[in-house]
């Protein structure tokens, strides 16, 4: 396995960092341009996504004939660790949950009039969008075979009735990739759907609150009473959806490790900067051996998160679904975005613990990583249950999956 970068992918790398350093980072330093869910404005968001469109940085993971860049994932790990530099990095490359996940399924599995209608728009920046899979108990989170939101058949249409919550994006979105239970059979009970905002039969019912920052379009909980979605709206076939559902996922979890890697670098690097300059006692504190001991183990434990990250990527290139591999890449990362948010905050002492820098932001925004996606401890059960059934074979190098 060679996990350099090509070229021309080192080359987009660079040309992303200088962009993130030019017309992202000064956003973050003008609380104006914020909005009041602690995110980037809107028109701001316009702005400099209209600068990144024309430096040929849009959509990395999108297919070139709507404007995006068609590349492989190996390449969107390099680019969205960038990207992640600043708070408002991905937004500005159309590379952010939950559009990034969307786009990349409807690429992979929609037909070709469904690209034209529904991902069109969310690559070029026209449309946000949203996946409706998470119920309130006792329906689906984590465990797609208890969801309880259901789609009935009606001459030619599908009624569906049912609620939804924690939507990330629902709050602004135009377009819903939707979950809904279409029989009771447990591998092929569940069906992809596919709505317009603007379809009568369903309503947010609130936007959570959440300890924030939030996604553009925030946490929302959702109620289905009677939306029809035609036959022409099902996202691959009936009964597909937890077939979906794995198509979507597997990636997505892996682009959060990719960003969140960003935001961790990030952390270490204000920490760096604070740590160089602050004396006390009569010493610089980065002479200081616990100083340093600290920043070691966040470089450490980044770099292994890195090489997780990208062995996953790189069996996902390869036609690999690379399960358990995502999964020990997302609970490594999630605990290292949370420990390098924590350090970055205790190394700058008062100053990491107000809103001077944007630790307190990512150290918020941190907690959610081991939770969204399926909980950390979710994913070692999958890590379980691998070990149990392949035995030494677990550790297996190759790109695909051990026959």
């Amino acid at each position: 396995m060679d996990f350099s970068l090509a070229p021309e992918t080192e080359a987009l790398r660079l040309k992303v960092r200088a962009f993130v350093a030019e017309h992202v980072m000064p956003l973050e330093d003008d609380r104006s341009l914020w909005d009041e869910h602690e995110n980037i404005r809107d028109d701001v968001l316009d702005t400099v996504r209209a600068k990144a469109r024309a430096a040929g940085l849009w959509a990395p993971q999108s297919p070139k004939k709507y404007g995006g860049m068609a590349l492989p994932i190996m390449a969107w790990a390099a680019i969205y660790e960038e990207a992640a530099r600043s708070i408002f990095g991905p937004l500005a490359f159309n590379c952010m949950a939950p559009d990034d996940g969307n786009m990349n399924m409807l690429a992979r599995v929609a037909t070709a009039e469904q690209q034209e209608r529904w991902l069109k728009p969310i690559v070029e920046g026209k449309a946000r969008s949203a996946f409706a899979m998470t119920e309130p108990h006792p329906g689906g989170g984590s465990d797609p075979g208890m969801i309880r939101t259901r789609a009935e058949r009606r001459g030619n249409k599908w009624v569906i009735y049912g609620r939804k919550w924690f939507i990330t994006g629902a709050d602004g979105a135009a377009h819903f990739i939707l979950i809904a239970r279409t029989s009771d059979e447990p591998r092929h009970g569940l069906t992809a759907f596919l709505h317009h905002k603007d379809q009568p039969g369903w309503r947010i019912l609130r936007r959570i609150p959440i300890m924030g920052p939030e996604e553009h379009g925030g946490h929302c909980e959702l109620e289905y009473d009677g939306l029809e979605v035609g036959d022409e709206d099902v996202l691959m076939q009936v009964g597909d959806g937890l077939r979906a559902t794995q198509v979507r996922l597997g990636p997505a979890r892996l682009t959060h490790c990719m960003r969140w890697l960003g935001f961790a670098k990030r952390c270490v690097e204000i920490a760096q900067e604070y740590v160089n300059r602050r004396e006390a006692f009569g010493t610089k504190l980065v002479d200081r051996e616990s100083i340093q001991i600290k920043l070691g183990d966040l470089a450490h434990q980044i770099q292994i998160g890195r090489l997780l990250t990208m062995h996953a990527a790189y069996k996902l290139d390869h036609g690999g679904r690379a399960r358990k591999e995502i999964s020990m890449a997302k609970i490594q990362v999630a605990d290292t975005l949370h420990n390098a948010a924590d350090v970055g905050i205790q190394l700058n002492g008062a100053r990491g613990y107000s809103k001077d820098t944007v630790l307190e932001w990512i150290y918020r925004y941190a907690r959610a990583a081991r939770l969204v996606d399926g909980a950390s401890e979710v994913h070692k059960m999958v890590l379980g249950r691998a070990l149990r059934e392949e035995g030494r074979d677990f550790w297996f190098w190759g790109p695909g999956e051990k026959a």
